[in-house]
């Protein structure tokens, strides 16, 4: 059965106008020229004929004429990104507006498309962490619970990075010893306020597994207090409003000792184009290779006829006017 690799759109319906446009001007304009001298442009009929054939040709070779199947080796390479996101009251803080949370979230979005061609988790913490949606090429599917995560889904709570870290680490202990191990890559979002206790063990099992994390802090260094959702802002036990500031420190840390990077996110610091790229430039790893059947573009063939009536237009000459 014969396809077409591309469909016919407005380009080619242009160019096919426009030759016949200046093909019938041509020939009217021999014709007029011919008259005075009492002789016929008739010779060119059958020209116009060889060129109407050989631009057909032209065209049906652009459109990629396709028959048959071709059996083609494709290798898969691919990565695992997961998405840490905090979701501790502190992330309500409107220090980047509208919220510290719902700017990770519009940020996050764009990087998932970024990245079709690897899996994609989702984990969502705050004193302890969850898997809201596991690897998955999905990515309709990962918008959809990315677009509902609101710091009010966890219970409140001291936020703890430790939990996340060993919820990874844990799934990556549960493979296979036959899978292939594939590039893994983190990336905690947070405002960096971390309650928890020693990180160096869970930091260790990672490093040992080749991960790496990358950070993204967000929030501002001024801060700003934490609104509640019937009104006023956040107190503490003596009264005083609550404030919320970005705290680098353990998220550059933690990027360092496990071979990745730190990135910021504020109102004046907008570095998640650099976080996207250093995800790209991470490598993944070859799957498998396996064979796909393809349909054969058989352009060479009406590219070719096309090619050789062009040659016999030029060397078939025509006299239209004698003396």
């Amino acid at each position: 059965m014969l396809n077409w690799a591309y469909p016919i759109a407005w380009p080619e319906v242009l160019a096919l106008s426009i030759f016949f446009v200046f093909y019938i001007g041509f020939g009217l304009r021999t014709r007029r020229l011919a008259a005075p001298l009492g002789q016929r442009g008739w010779r060119l009929g059958w020209k116009l004929g060889l060129r109407l054939l050989y631009v057909g040709l032209l065209g049906a070779a652009l459109l990629g004429p396709a028959y048959g199947l071709t059996q083609r080796p494709v290798r898969t390479t691919g990565k695992d990104v997961w998405l840490l996101v905090d979701l501790s009251r502190s992330m309500d803080a409107p220090d980047i507006a509208p919220t510290r949370l719902q700017k990770a979230r519009a940020e996050l979005a764009t990087l998932i498309t970024r990245f079709q061609a690897d899996r994609i988790g989702l984990i969502v913490f705050s004193a302890d962490a969850y898997v809201q949606c596991p690897l998955t090429y999905d990515q309709g599917a990962l918008q959809l619970f990315l677009s509902t995560l609101q710091t009010n889904l966890l219970p409140a709570g001291a936020t703890d990075f430790a939990p996340p870290l060993d919820l990874v680490s844990d799934r990556l202990s549960k493979l296979p010893p036959t899978a292939t191990p594939r590039a893994t890559a983190l990336v905690l979002v947070s405002d960096g306020e971390d309650f928890g206790e020693n990180l160096e063990p869970s930091i260790r099992v990672l490093t040992r597994s080749g991960v790496r994390l990358y950070t993204l802090g967000v929030g501002t260094l001024e801060g700003s207090r934490l609104p509640l959702a019937k009104g006023g802002h956040v107190r503490d036990a003596r009264g005083r409003d609550v404030v919320s500031r970005l705290t680098p420190a353990p998220l550059q840390r933690l990027a360092d000792q496990t071979g990745g990077q730190y990135f910021e996110l504020s109102e004046r610091r907008d570095e998640f184009p650099l976080l996207v790229n250093a995800l790209n430039r991470l490598e993944g790893q070859v799957e498998q290779v396996r064979s796909v059947s393809v349909a054969d573009n058989r352009f060479r063939y009406p590219l070719a006829l096309a090619l050789g009536l062009m040659a016999l237009d030029i060397l078939l000459t025509v006299r239209v006017i004698r003396p």
